[in-house]
């Protein structure tokens, strides 16, 4: 299914929550199963791609469960719901199941991690514009931020099973080896073989860590461990692309990066998004325009999330 025809079949679905697992340090992965119309509308969404969840009638956690930093906000009610990309979209028959990875950072997620198998979940997708993949493209080196690793995974898995000729290399970044939002990374002779993380080596994807601590893997920014690992590496800028989700200071210097290598590239915006259907105009991004210095506003909703890192006027 291409990309406009999953944007047609967008809609108000119901979902069965099919798991709902804590995988790490706050990190959660919830399975959501849809069926009949969901099921098809969702079978074909593409990575970068997001849904629009309905978390208001969710429960919180019990007082003593929910981190002392989150106790103030914990209690403000949840009125609009919120965006999440996918980390694995899997359709089977007609059934589709939905990965979403998560963190517990405020009064929608903490309530998140309260449903359980069985609960039922609005909604409202699949929205926005993914991950594009060019004709001629013959390299795709994925780049992740924190809580970016989600799109990067499920572009991994297409990647892979849709491409089987295409080179695809990994790099994630974090603070700290406990703020990578992964399950779990392989041993010292998997990661010295350039297989560090599970979640990539499962498609046969070289993996590359990077923490800001040095307690995993490379230590410093995931785009200094990039740009070393491409000083290195022989690729034909032409027939490579760049993927990226993560924060905008990364992106920012990925595009940069970009430019400079004349390497294709495509990031991943994050904004507050009330609405996700373009309606409430609250999630702008400014871009290039047409003439020198002239900007335009684009919406992430709608626009995005996913840009060419050559039209983003990065803020930082």
């Amino acid at each position: 299914m291409a990309e406009n025809d999953s944007q047609e079949r967008r809609g108000s679905y119901i979902a069965k929550v099919h798991s709902n697992r804590r995988i790490g340090s706050g990190f959660y992965k919830l399975l959501l199963e849809f069926t009949d119309s969901g099921s098809e509308a969702f079978g074909g969404c593409r990575p970068g791609q997001f849904g629009q969840l309905d978390l208001s009638g969710a429960a919180l956690p019990p007082s003593g469960a929910i981190r002392e930093d989150l106790q103030d906000s914990a209690n403000r009610g949840v009125l609009l719901r919120r965006p999440f990309s996918f980390s694995d979209v899997t359709f089977k028959g007609i059934e589709t199941f939905v990965e979403i990875l998560y963190s517990a950072v405020g009064p929608s997620t903490l309530r998140m991690t309260t449903v359980k198998s069985g609960d039922s979940m609005s909604v409202i997708g699949p929205l926005g514009k993914g991950f594009e993949i060019p004709e001629g493209k013959k390299m795709a080196l994925l780049v992740v931020g924190g809580m970016g690793a989600g799109p990067l995974e499920h572009l991994a898995k297409v990647l892979t099973e849709d491409y089987p000729t295409m080179q695809v290399f990994a790099f994630a970044g974090a603070k700290t080896s406990e703020a990578l939002p992964f399950e779990r990374r392989l041993d010292e002779i998997s990661s010295g073989l350039g297989f560090s993380l599970a979640e990539f080596a499962e498609f046969g994807i070289e993996s590359y860590v990077a923490t800001d601590d040095g307690s995993a893997g490379y230590e410093g920014l995931v785009t200094d461990c990039f740009s070393e690992w491409l000083g290195k590496a022989e690729v034909k800028a032409e027939e490579a692309i760049i993927y990226c989700c993560g924060p905008e200071a990364m992106l920012s210097k990925m595009a940069e990066i970009a430019a400079e290598r004349k390497i294709d590239c495509q990031v991943s915006m994050e904004r507050l998004m009330a609405c996700g259907i373009g309606v409430c105009q609250s999630c702008v991004v400014e871009c290039r325009g047409e003439g020198p210095g002239e900007t335009v506003y684009k919406l992430c909703c709608e626009d995005g999330p996913v840009f060419d890192s050559k039209e983003v006027v990065f803020g930082v």
